[in-house]
Formats: structure tokens, sequence, C-alpha cells
């Protein structure tokens, strides 16, 4: 199995300051196309940002983007991989935090981001899929 510093090698890491407004980072996470970003705080990890934080923190909150600062809404002290660890690594950490984003650092600086998507294939994607449509028939029933 391939380790971590492979999958994110050449990547173009997506980060921010906590203090940047959650509009501005959707705006950068849709022109870069990625689903998450890193903040960072003296080149060091601090939290993450993702489009489910979008959802649930944000949006299903009422809270204005325009005035909303990562800060208040991003995941604090995110688990977090470094490369020298293999993709399954990666993966178990995914699926036991319920996650789908695992930034990549050394020595506490980022460098990578590995993604259910970019790790795990369309295989796993879809298996997500069937995994999420049944908890939501569990609930209805």
């Amino acid at each position: 199995m391939r380790k971590i510093s492979e999958v994110v090698q050449g990547q173009n890491i997506l980060t921010a300051t906590a203090t940047l407004p959650v509009r501005e980072a959707v705006r950068q996470m849709t022109r870069a196309r990625v689903g998450a970003i890193m903040i960072v705080e003296h080149d060091q990890l601090t939290g993450i940002f993702t489009e489910r934080d979008l959802l649930t923190r944000v949006v299903a909150e009422g809270r204005n983007p325009d005035l909303t600062l990562l800060q208040e809404v991003m995941t604090v002290a995110p688990q977090a991989i470094t490369g020298d660890k293999p993709l399954g690594h990666a993966m178990h950490l995914m699926y036991d935090g319920g996650f789908r984003h695992v930034p990549v650092v050394d020595n506490g600086r980022p460098v990578g981001m590995v993604s259910a998507r970019d790790a795990l294939g369309m295989e796993m994607m879809a298996f997500e899929g069937e995994l999420e449509q049944r908890e939501l028939i569990t609930e209805l029933l």
C-alpha cells in the first residue's frame, strides 16, 4: 500500500487564517475544487474547515457567512497524519472518526490533505453513500 507522502506529492494545499470570513474560505475552496481548507497559525495546523462544517455549523444554524469567521465554526486541533504512514492508516482514521479529510503534516506544518475521494477511490465513495442511505433508512424506521 502506498505511503501518504506519495498520495499528497505535488498537491497544492489550501490554507487560511482563523480570522478569514467563511464566505471567502468557501470561495477559495470552490476555486481550488477542494472540500476542505486547513487553518494555520505560525505555519502550524490549528484547525480544518470542511463542506460539512459549512452545512452543519453555518447554514443549518442560520449564520451569516460574511460575518462568521472560520475560528467560530472550524474543527479545532483536527486529527492529522504524517507522510510516512501507509494510506490505510488514513482510511482507518476517516472511517473511525466519521470524517472525509485528513490533514497531512510534517512537524505540525501542513503539507497535504488526504480525502476519501483521493484515498479510497470511487468504490469506497459508493460504499460510503450506501452506508449513509442505510443510516437514513434506519432513522426512518
